[in-house]
This record gives C-alpha cells, structure tokens and sequence, in this order.
C-alpha cells in the first residue's frame, strides 16, 4: 500500500488531471471560441455580420444601415466549410484538442492508480504522468495556434460569411476571442500543476530514502557505540 504523503499528492495530481478533462469537454461543446465582426457592403446598404463560432457550431448577426436585414442564423461550422485548406486546417485543430482530452484521461488514470498502488519503476510511475502530461500540453498548445493561425491568417471567418452570405462583399475583419478559447491556457496550467505536484512527490520521497540510508548522521552522539 502507498504511504499517506504518496496517496495525497497522487490525489491532487488526479483532481488536476482531471480538472483539465472537464475543462476540455467544455471547450468542445461551447462555441464562444471567437466572434468576428465584418464589414459587408451589398448592392443596395452597408452593415457589418458577427459571426460567433466554436469548433463545431456558431451563430451569425447581420446589421445593416438600410433595408432589413437577413434573421440570425445557426450553422454548423464543418457542415458549412467547402473542402478548402480552412477545412483541413479546422479539422486538425479539433484532432489536437481530441489528443489532449486523450492523453488528459490518461494521466487521470495513471495518477489515481498510484495513488492506491506502489507500481514498479515502470512506465506506469511518474514517468507516465510526466509524458501524458508533456504531450497534452503540447497537443492543446498547437490546437491554440492552428486556430489562431486559421482565423487570422487564413480567413476562416471569411470563409464563414462566404457561405452564409454569399450575396454580399466582405470588407475588414475584426476578432475577438471568447473564453472557450482562452480555457486553453487553463488546461496547460492545469498540466504544469500535475507535474509539479509529482515532481515534489519525488524529491520528497528521495530525501526520505537518503535519510534512511544515513542514520548514523541524524542519530543521537550518546547513542553511537564504537
């Protein structure tokens, strides 16, 4: 059986890990991700269009300065998407934040596990937790950047309004992202708590070990018999 101080830290480490799973199901199912605001121009007035949008669904605003403008509407962002390199670059960020909710449930199980088990000097020890821990963090940071790179870089918004609004010219382009995206930093803060917490398990556990082997170091002089 661990000793209390392992099961302790081990615990935390899984309330961290598992803090970043809840956080990371509810990345992918809100779509506050980023609202984009764009200038349209038609044959007849001029306006803006809000398209807010997550990585699976959005909803878009239409204000126009004359005329009526169209009724809000609900799209799916995949569904939408022509098979274009704004697609493909969607569909890789969502693969990223799939691997990170993966590798998130994996250090869940490894850290409650040890948390009631002394496994072997294994893959299942620490170095599990560091790993899955290492590779989640990453995995999350590129969806954070292809997601970005995808908005700003590769007009994905612009796409967006191509296709729901396919009457009207786009003119500049304003975003601001919402805090389904900046959860992400949450979830890498959340990693680096895990790792930290196993981190002072171990250096704990090693200055136990090298008091035991020294015990004539820390023993009484009345008590050393020569």
């Amino acid at each position: 059986m661990p000793t209390a101080q392992k099961t302790l830290m081990f615990l935390s480490g899984f309330l961290t890990s598992l803090g970043s799973v809840i956080v990371i199901c509810s990345m992918l199912g809100t779509q506050a991700w980023v609202t984009s605001t764009v200038g349209i121009t038609d044959s007849i007035s001029n306006g803006s269009v809000t398209i807010t949008y997550g990585l699976f669904r959005g909803r878009s605003t239409q204000e126009i300065d004359q005329g009526l403008a169209e009724p809000d509407k609900d799209f799916e962002v995949l569904g939408i998407l022509n098979n274009s390199s704004q697609k493909t670059l969607h569909l890789v960020a969502i693969l990223f934040l799939v691997l990170s909710l993966s590798t998130a449930l994996l250090s869940s199980g490894f850290t409650f596990y040890n948390s009631i088990s002394n496994p072997y000097q294994t893959f299942l020890g620490p170095t599990g937790v560091y790993t899955w821990n290492g590779l989640g963090a990453s995995f999350i940071l590129l969806t954070m950047l292809l997601f970005v790179g995808n908005t700003q870089s590769n007009r994905l918004s612009g796409e967006l309004l191509e296709q729901l609004y396919p009457t009207v010219t786009s003119g500049g382009t304003t975003h601001s992202y919402g805090y389904s995206f900046w959860l992400i930093l949450l979830v890498i803060l959340l990693d680096i708590v895990t790792v930290v917490i196993i981190i002072f398990y171990q250096k704990a556990r090693y200055q136990q070990k090298q008091e035991q082997r020294k015990p004539m170091e820390y023993a009484p002089r009345d008590g050393i018999l020569f």
